[in-house]
């Protein structure tokens, strides 16, 4: 059993949880893909997930995971070796995940959307020598092979897992949208589906750990090279126990989950993936974020979670035939990797009746540390409370060892039994952030007497401008208040001595028109003056990951390439 959260440090947080939530809990002691078996045992019938038509129950689901484990072990995968998955949200994303942990390897998440130098850096950091991936990621990953420990590639399509007649027309669509590459199935390339028909039948490993590695999930690496967050079984468990609990009111055996949050992302694992297992749920499988198909899904399967990202949560309440749609199925919602506005949180709710609650997490905390009350006090523009068994403290930004008070700005530390292991490879990056079972996450925040905890922003991202601090997400949200903004991001641009020009990139609603010069008007009323942008570009768009997070380095790294090249 993994040790409790220990100490004489006060925790008010624990005051405000809601009503039966205990402020620290029991784990198994067993692997992760015990919550897909045990979900088999008690729901065999229930449909675990739904893609586009094709409905596959616990058991079949189970019986599919099983197969690939043996056909991995055929293959000559051991314990501990690591397996890359390269999906979107299909069926196959889920059976190559479980299945593989269930052989005993060690998942590496791949995100579909690299390209050759990205997937080699991979491979060859994280050592996979097997990775599963769409047949139309082939050319990509074949053009580094070479460079990379892989020995076997296993392939699958989209159509693999469509029903009979999407799975005819599936051909035609894709080669309309140039996404179809047809790849001969000759060793070391091997076909998904042909390997589960015709994995033999025998047992499957029954040494496999909680404190066993499950997944190497690498950072995004906006800020440098990735890194893989070593996050064991124990971990994974925990965290997933942690949410379970957390959103209480949800049933086993009855809840939908909208699984659009991309799920080689640790948000969408946890709170799309291995909790529906956790709780015998269905998962609704789509893809990506389309706004018509989500309301679509939504509608069609009556949902009763959606974890999401706000951007999510606005183009749905934006949409113009919203109110059209009947969304009351919607209950529970939480909104993570960015700031939730308070009127994307009133205008989804009205349209749904559930409720939007914002949380907390990072990659090396499996996610989730922290999260507003469902049912009871929450407050705008805060991450919530440390969830059970979970400390966190403020420290002070220079050692990152002086504990503050309540009310003062620092560093978020967290602790707790979700916190991973360490850095794959970088012991020093490990040592750097992992300080006595203490994570330090890089982010400024302020906790109130309550326990309540507030992000300011990231460490690396505060501006200097004229000596002073300037917090870049207050002066986003400042943006994106003006009725005319529909996205905004500012960065902090180098300016000789006098530290930083503030940037601001904004993206207006459809149909708006607006001037700089009315914006930054906007921004004096309501911020101090050093913290105003003295810029303002106009953009249709902000670079995102996948999961909808803006890519401030991305703009960071375009404003620099513009600066003109000083000669000495």
């Amino acid at each position: 059993m993994p040790d409790k959260v220990s100490g004489a440090m006060e925790r008010p947080w624990h005051a405000q949880y809601d009503a039966g939530i205990p402020p620290t809990l029991s784990y198994p002691d067993v692997p992760l893909h015990r919550f897909l078996t045990d979900a088999a045992g008690r729901f065999p019938d229930r449909t675990a997930l739904e893609f586009y038509g094709r409905r596959i129950p616990y058991r079949e689901l189970d019986e599919l995971t099983d197969r690939f484990a043996r056909a991995l072990i055929g293959l000559g995968v051991r314990k501990g070796d690591r397996v890359a998955i390269m999906l979107p949200n299909c069926p196959q994303a889920l059976i190559g995940y479980f299945g593989a942990l269930k052989a005993g390897a060690c998942v590496v998440q791949t995100n579909p959307l690299y390209v050759g130098p990205e997937i080699a850096h991979q491979m060859a950091d994280s050592g996979a020598e097997t990775i599963l991936a769409l047949d139309q990621f082939h050319p990509r990953i074949q053009e580094v092979m070479d460079r990379t420990p892989l020995k076997r590639i296993i392939l699958t399509n989209v159509r693999d897992y469509l029903p009979w007649l999407k799975r005819l027309l599936y051909p035609i669509k894709a080669r309309r949208q140039g996404q179809w590459v047809e790849v001969e199935r000759v060793p070391p390339i091997y076909d998904f589906p042909a390997l589960i028909k015709a994995a033999l039948p025998g047992p499957l490993p029954d040494d496999v750990s909680p404190d066993d590695i499950a997944l190497l999930q690498y950072t995004g690496g906006t800020t440098g090279v990735p890194k893989g967050a070593m996050l064991t079984h124990r971990n994974l468990v925990a965290n997933t126990i942690q949410c379970r609990w957390w959103l209480k009111g949800l049933q086993e055996g009855q809840e939908v989950f909208l699984g659009v949050l991309p799920f080689f992302h640790v948000y969408g694992m946890t709170t799309c993936q291995n909790l529906v297992m956790l709780l015998g749920a269905t998962v609704v499988l789509l893809p990506r974020f389309q706004v018509d198909e989500v309301l679509k899904a939504l509608v069609a399967h009556r949902v009763t979670a959606f974890p999401g990202i706000p951007a999510m949560y606005m183009a749905v309440a934006n949409h113009r035939k919203a109110a059209a749609h009947d969304l009351t199925s919607v209950r529970f919602c939480i909104s993570g990797a960015g700031p939730l506005f308070a009127e994307v949180q009133e205008q989804f709710e009205k349209l749904t009746g559930g409720r939007l609650i914002e949380g907390y997490g990072l990659t090396e905390a499996s996610p989730v540390t922290h999260c507003n009350p469902i049912l009871g006090q929450r407050r705008s523009r805060c991450i919530g409370l440390p969830v059970p068994d979970t400390d966190a403290r403020v420290v002070d930004f220079e050692t990152g060892l002086r504990v503050l008070p309540a009310g003062e700005e620092g560093e978020l530390q967290v602790k707790g039994p979700q916190v991973m292991r360490g850095y794959w490879n970088h012991r020093s990056e490990t040592e750097a952030v992992l300080k006595d079972g203490w994570l330090s996450t890089g982010d400024l925040v302020r906790m109130d007497g309550e326990g309540f905890f507030y992000i300011l922003d990231r460490k690396k991202d505060m501006i200097k401008s004229g000596g002073m601090n300037v917090y870049p997400r207050e002066v986003d949200e400042c943006l994106c208040r003006h009725p005319k903004v529909k996205e905004a991001c500012v960065v902090g641009v180098p300016q000789d001595l006098r530290g930083e020009k503030i940037k601001a990139f904004v993206v207006l609603k459809d149909g708006e028109e607006a001037t700089a010069a009315e914006l930054l008007e906007h921004c004096r009323c309501h911020l101090a003056q050093f913290k105003v942008p003295k810029q303002v570009e106009f953009r249709k768009e902000l670079p995102k990951t996948l999961v909808g997070k803006v890519l401030r380095r991305v703009l960071l790294d375009e404003e620099l390439k513009r600066a003109p090249v000083r000669h000495e």
